[in-house]
């Protein structure tokens, strides 16, 4: 199908907000451990009075924190129940009806339909769908809008701001679903939305001595929107997704991958503001070229920062996973460097899943 014919043209990620349990705490973390900056504020002082949010934007990537104010907010029971996650994943549009029209007519269930929101700035039209779990998209159509970020925000402006880590746009956003549920969400993303599978990995590609899921990655078409879907697999212990599942209480987000053009600099800046990353091997090094072939990165270099490698077809990429971001071992984030490769690290896996079993070891939910 090309340009034309798509019912369902996407810019990009406009914005993605997670449920917290403290938003002006959460807000501090992913400043001073990430580099975000500061962008805008909704709350009390703007005339909301059931929840708080506070914009942070890098490069390309929007994060929105919200809390709920009263405990029978939806906000508040949402973190209740999944504690802290991602609860909309936020599409930037040309026309956020059109959007809501086709996909509903296609099968999604609506949740908002679109809606005009107005200040001096402009006008933003917004509309909503379910997808898996209790996570939504919402489309954003904001080409009659030069506010900061939506009616209803004013810019905040704290005098702490730490530096940015490097981190560019969202490259990917994984979740995680039910046993036998991920063919049903890839067809959801088919029919309703209008992606197509970029590529699918069974139990055979994905599994250790204990554990094995299986994973279809759904596109849209200029691969702006990238979704990789998880289920688990039969294996002989508790997978990494059964964990997510038992802890989230239920499908959701499971990461985001942000990009960046020098992963080693962007490792570096997360470490020493303390953010955790998967323990990768020594040995993992060892015979890694011989795999990946030539690469313009130092080997010791990599091995220093525990960065992952693999090649494609097109190129190659570097890649490294945080340890879970809040207390339930639930959402963590993906760095990712592209230098031409277009996949998913399919080589990782097994480093990866073994490195993820280890954690749950430790946790005693292996």
């Amino acid at each position: 199908m090309d340009k034309n014919t798509e019912f369902l043209p996407i810019n990009g990620t406009d914005y993605v907000e997670f449920y917290v349990g403290n938003a002006k705490q959460a807000a501090h973390y992913y400043q001073s451990a990430f580099g975000f900056q500061p962008l805008a504020y909704a709350g009390l002082e703007t005339g909301l009075t059931d929840r708080t949010s506070y914009v942070l934007r890098q490069g390309k990537i929007t994060f929105v924190l919200t809390a709920g104010m009263n405990p029978d907010s939806p906000v508040t029971k949402h973190q209740c129940k999944h504690g802290d996650g991602v609860k909309v994943i936020a599409l930037w549009v040309d026309d956020a009806r059109a959007a809501y029209e086709e996909t509903t007519k296609r099968g999604a269930e609506g949740v908002e339909e679109p809606t005009v929101k107005k200040d001096e700035n402009g006008e933003v039209v917004t509309a909503s769908i379910k997808t898996y779990g209790e996570t939504i998209h919402v489309f954003v159509e904001r080409k009659n809008y030069n506010g900061v970020f939506l009616p209803g925000f004013v810019k905040w402006e704290p005098d702490y701001k730490p530096e940015n880590t490097g981190l560019l746009y969202v490259d990917h956003i994984v979740g995680n679903v039910n046993w036998g549920e991920m063919d049903k969400v890839a067809d959801f993303y088919r029919t309703v939305m209008g992606f197509e599978q970029l590529i699918s990995f069974d139990d055979k590609d994905i599994s250790t001595e204990y554990t094995a899921l299986k994973s279809k990655v759904m596109a849209n078409r200029n691969m702006r929107i990238k979704f990789p879907i998880n289920e688990p697999a039969k294996g002989l212990k508790k997978s990494q997704i059964e964990e997510f599942l038992d802890f989230y209480i239920g499908p959701g987000p499971q990461h985001v991958a942000m990009a960046t053009d020098d992963i080693v600099a962007t490792i570096a800046a997360h470490r020493a503001r303390g953010v955790d990353f998967l323990d990768v091997p020594d040995t993992y090094y060892d015979d890694v070229t011989k795999r990946v072939g030539t690469i313009d990165e130092d080997i010791e270099t990599l091995k220093k920062y525990k960065i992952l490698i693999d090649r494609d077809d097109e190129g190659y990429l570097l890649q490294l996973f945080t340890k879970p971001v809040q207390d339930r071992p639930t959402f963590f984030f993906e760095i990712i460097q592209r230098k031409g490769a277009k996949s998913f690290g399919k080589g990782n896996f097994k480093a990866l899943f073994e490195s993820i079993e280890r954690e749950q070891a430790n946790r005693g939910t292996l």
